[in-house]
């Protein structure tokens, strides 16, 4: 049901012919694409595919969600389904999307047929193993009815009641699954939290799982993301989307509303093939906290290194092991895919260096990890509690102005898991703070590293430093792992917390700090999988602005001058004010 509270939604453009590939509407129209056929100059169908359009669906309260059906021309039995279910528009492709970003994410054109939904899989590659793609036109999207929920209870209501009309459809054996990255992965855990009983898998690959939380009130600190380029550039409907930031305006602290946005983990049900990665800056936390809460044995993780749309559409053997597994499970095939690692990791090196590939782990976290802490003083990180106070600062207004703390190691060691940092901090100009602290990793020299997301054989670069200034993004570098806190909303609820090391903030109220008063901050920080030769150095920075590289442009006002930083905030190391991060070591040789 929708949740107990209005929901302010403002006006998105109308579907055009002709823009983000709408077709018009063709409700009952069917067509074969034979065998050849490269109607966007792209990649030729290796098969005849038939092709059912604007298919309609009637949901529980009497909405018309319409949906387009992608099959095997030539099946001569029933066949499972899998769905993508977005509010980007069932015909709104990776062709579409991808020249908008920078290198086109390293997708040639030629891998894509132009009939994937983005995010979703393409039918040329999954019509031919005798599998139908349903892309779904989300409530209020193209010409589906109503007003776009974006995630939340009401989707997973929706995507339950498509899920069992597409079950009983005269061309589907009863079996269907979910599969995409990102919207397409956060949308599955909301369904799959439901138990529709005809939804026998999901393949969420990098799926947030808590929108409030990880994406647009990250440790309470505000931001559009890119949500404001995706509302005025992809989404379009006959009425309207959710307003994140009026909603916040109304409610900076989480309510009914916001709660709503976080998916209940532990209600899952069916098999679930799970991607993540540390590389993503949206999604790390939903697949960890999946994998962690995911209440039975029948889940699978594996960790990339790579950015999530080339992982999907430009690495074959991903689609051929995600085949494998809806062949188990939503064909009944006894392949030996439970004989696959529940737990496969990639470990990254930055500079240069390619990441360490398919590291099987016993568990997640690492059986017998070592939180090793280490204390903040005077730019170092040290073994040893400091004997001494002393204070660093940093320019809470400036980007760029960082405190950082540096600890070299002596021998090879690998950092895999949930660091924290714990911090007592002050500022004497305003009662609150907006801390964000970035693990990152230096070479030999002090040289200050990244990770390249893409093979550098599949770009149009040699090395990192080739890379031009305006061409650099999140989608093609990450700098390292991120934690954010407002201190106000410092609160912890234990109970809810799915580590030690990764503290539940409520964000249920504001405690004020007075000016000058010093306070203790928790921060969880997201994962972290990192290898470091000796003489190469852990650095941990902690800043007033978050430590991103721009990647897109923005729509958004900026922030009230009462929401922002303010003057200098003051980082207290000692014995009376223990400031440290906690870091995950494993042994090298783990898995």
């Amino acid at each position: 049901m929708p949740v107990p509270v209005q929901v302010a939604y403002k006006p998105i453009d109308q579907p055009t012919i002709g823009v983000n590939n709408y077709q018009g509407f063709n409700p009952g129209k069917s067509e074969v694409l034979p065998k050849g056929w490269n109607g966007y100059d792209a990649r030729p169908l290796e098969s005849d595919i038939r092709i059912d359009r604007d298919v309609e669906i009637v949901v529980r309260d009497g909405c018309r969600l319409y949906v387009d059906v992608y099959r095997p021309a030539d099946a001569q039995a029933k066949v499972p389904a899998i769905l993508g279910w977005s509010c980007y528009g069932k015909a709104y492709s990776a062709l579409s999307m991808l020249p908008m970003t920078v290198w086109h994410c390293c997708v040639k054109r030629e891998e894509l047929s132009g009939l994937e939904k983005f995010e979703g899989l393409d039918p040329l590659r999954w019509c031919p193993k005798g599998y139908a793609i349903v892309s779904v036109d989300t409530r209020g999207t193209g010409n589906s009815d109503g007003q776009i929920p974006v995630m939340g209870s009401q989707d997973g209501e929706d995507g339950y009641d498509v899920v069992e009309a597409i079950a009983k459809m005269d061309w589907c054996n009863g079996s269907v699954g979910m599969a995409g990255n990102s919207a397409l992965a956060i949308s599955q855990w909301f369904t799959a939290a439901l138990n529709p009983p005809s939804l026998k898998a999901i393949a969420p690959w990098e799926g947030a799982g808590d929108l409030f939380r990880e994406q647009f009130c990250r440790g309470g600190v505000f931001s559009m993301s890119n949500f404001d380029l995706i509302t005025k550039e992809i989404i379009k409907g006959n009425s309207g989307v959710e307003d994140f930031a009026e909603m916040y305006r109304r409610s900076p602290t989480a309510n009914a509303y916001w709660n709503d946005k976080r998916v209940a983990m532990k209600n899952i049900k069916c098999p679930a093939f799970i991607l993540g990665s540390d590389v993503s800056s949206l999604h790390t936390m939903g697949s960890i906290r999946a994998w962690l809460e995911t209440p039975h044995e029948k889940k699978w993780i594996k960790w990339g290194s790579k950015q999530e749309w080339f992982e999907l559409y430009s690495v074959p053997h991903s689609n051929e092991e995600l085949a494998m597994f809806f062949d188990r499970y939503l064909k009944g095939e006894e392949n030996d895919w439970e004989k696959t690692p529940r737990v496969q990791w990639s470990v990254l090196q930055f500079g240069d260096r390619p990441a360490i590939e398919d590291i099987v782990l016993e568990d997640y976290p690492v059986p017998n990890t070592e939180y090793r802490e280490f204390f903040l003083a005077d730019g170092k990180l040290q073994q040893e509690p400091p004997t001494n106070e002393s204070v660093q600062q940093y320019d809470s207004e400036k980007f760029g102005s960082i405190a950082d703390f540096d600890f070299t190691f002596t021998e090879k060691t690998r950092l895999l898991g949930l660091p924290k940092a714990i911090l007592y901090m002050s500022c004497k100009e305003k009662d609150d703070l907006c801390v964000f602290v970035i693990i990152r990793k230096k070479d030999r020299n002090g040289k200050t590293l990244m990770h390249l997301n893409f093979p550098v054989e599949a770009t149009p670069v040699n090395c990192i430093d080739e890379i031009p200034e305006k061409q650099r993004a999140s989608l093609n570098l990450h700098q390292g792992s991120v934690g954010i806190l407002r201190a106000s909303q410092r609160a912890i609820d234990e109970s809810k917390s799915i580590h030690p090391q990764f503290p539940f903030h409520p964000h249920e109220k504001q405690e004020k700090i007075p000016p000058g008063e010093i306070v203790r901050l928790e921060i969880g920080i997201w994962n972290v999988s990192i290898d470091f030769d000796a003489g190469e150095s852990v650095s941990v920075q902690v800043g007033g602005q978050f430590p991103s590289i721009a990647e897109y442009k923005s729509y958004s006002a900026p922030r009230p001058e009462h929401e922002r930083n303010k003057g200098f905030h003051l980082i207290h190391s000692g014995p009376e004010h223990p400031s440290s991060v906690i870091l995950p070591v494993v042994p090298v040789s783990s898995g």
